[in-house]
């Protein structure tokens, strides 16, 4: 008697992590533009010299961590060429809900020789955290580069973006050198930032805008021709993932996750083909897992007056007014155990950031005589998915039992 697996092949993937978030393409395709931007960023590092702080903002699924990891790689293998290059160091860290405490406690002992005990978790000061990583970072020498992802997360970023620019300034560092790399989805993200910090960072931003759908079918063709065995995947199906996801939000990670999940339904089905049938089968799936991507992408608190729109507009069958937002949003950040914001302006500039990014639509009310300005809200996608989608972020966020 057989296996249970003995009747299982593989016809149609040649290399399916190809089609995994966590593939890195050693060629960047349709982003040459930003590439060379970060290239000329990033020169001085060549020449022994502090390079550029750089900032680069972009929905998700743009490129920003793929151009990223290409060009510090190829920055890295260049510098070991040259003697006019210090040794450079990358260091990266996701600031998704971490303090500035934190965020630092993650370069120190990404720093730390192998074998050394960590760095606390709690007891030393932040300040005690910087005086470390300096140390660190004078022991290696070279030129640092803290790529700062999701940096919009962090709890408070002023005095980490004040600190690092000013760290040679203030005598913390004397042989080594540091950049700063801040990824963000959110493009208003800068406005945020203390008038002192926006001085002092003087960053080179690069926006990355969202893909077309020729320039998606550019990465998907790249892509198939590594992930499937030849003739498995026909260019209807390629062509009908580009189209999708360029007509939701020009993600290629989207487009991506639709030609994988394409492919597996395919499979599934005991087919050798992958067709744009297979495509639209399994659209709505991925969607949704993309839309609680994108929600869970940003803020915790932005995520919950978000939350708080769709259940006002639910229960009204209307748009929403600001301060109807406000007082939905208190009950529902009380329900997930949040400590919720106290002012009507920091709920008025997460509406505006969601508005921005395509979460929101806003419209303006008529005041009347009594002039001032007004809006009101409406989620700009199912509202009933968006609930679904934050239940599932709380209830994964819970730690089990």
């Amino acid at each position: 008697m057989g296996g249970l697996f003995e009747d299982v092949e593989d016809e149609i993937y040649r290399e399916k992590r190809v089609l995994k978030e966590e593939y890195q393409p050693d060629e960047i395709l349709e982003r040459d533009s930003e590439v060379e931007e970060y290239k000329h960023a990033l020169t001085d590092a060549l020449f022994g010299r502090s390079p550029d702080n750089i900032f680069l903002f972009g929905k998700a699924g743009v490129g920003k961590t793929a151009v990223t990891n290409f060009v510090l790689s190829e920055l890295q293998r260049e510098a070991l060429r040259r003697d006019t290059a210090d040794e450079i160091h990358v260091t990266k860290v996701n600031c998704n809900n971490q303090s500035v405490y934190s965020a630092v406690r993650h370069l120190v002992n990404s720093l730390r020789p192998e074998g050394t005990a960590s760095f606390p978790k709690k007891g030393p000061s932040t300040a005690d955290a910087f005086e470390e990583l300096y140390t660190q970072m004078e022991r290696l020498g070279g030129t640092h580069l803290f790529v700062l992802d999701e940096i919009d997360h962090l709890s408070d970023p002023d005095p980490l973006l004040y600190e690092f620019p000013r760290a040679r300034a203030n005598g913390h560092i004397n042989e080594a050198k540091v950049g700063l790399i801040g990824i963000s989805n959110n493009y208003t993200f800068r406005n945020t930032l203390s008038a002192k910090v926006k001085s002092t960072l003087m960053e080179h931003e690069i926006s990355f805008s969202t893909y077309d759908a020729g320039e998606l079918k550019t990465i998907l063709t790249d892509r198939a021709q590594r992930a499937f065995v030849d003739g498995t995947c026909v260019d209807s199906a390629i062509s009908a993932c580009a189209a999708f996801a360029a007509k939701d939000d020009g993600s290629a990670r989207q487009a991506i996750d639709l030609l994988r999940e394409a492919a597996d339904a395919a499979q599934k089905a005991g087919s050798t083909t992958v067709t744009a049938e297979h495509v639209e089968r399994v659209r709505k799936q991925v969607n949704r897992g993309q839309l609680r991507d994108k929600i869970d992408d940003q803020t915790m608190h932005a995520q919950l007056v978000l939350e708080a729109v769709a259940r006002q507009q639910l229960a009204d069958d209307e748009s929403v007014r600001t301060k109807r937002v406000q007082k939905r949003y208190e009950p529902v950040a009380d329900a997930w155990g949040h400590d919720h914001l106290t002012s009507l302006k920091s709920i008025q500039n997460h509406l505006d950031d969601l508005h921005m990014l395509g979460f929101l639509i806003r419209t303006d009310e008529n005041k009347g005589q009594t002039g001032g300005r007004s809006y009101r809200w409406e989620v700009d996608m199912n509202l009933k998915t968006v609930i679904e989608a934050r239940e599932e972020i709380e209830h994964d966020a819970q730690p089990p039992e």
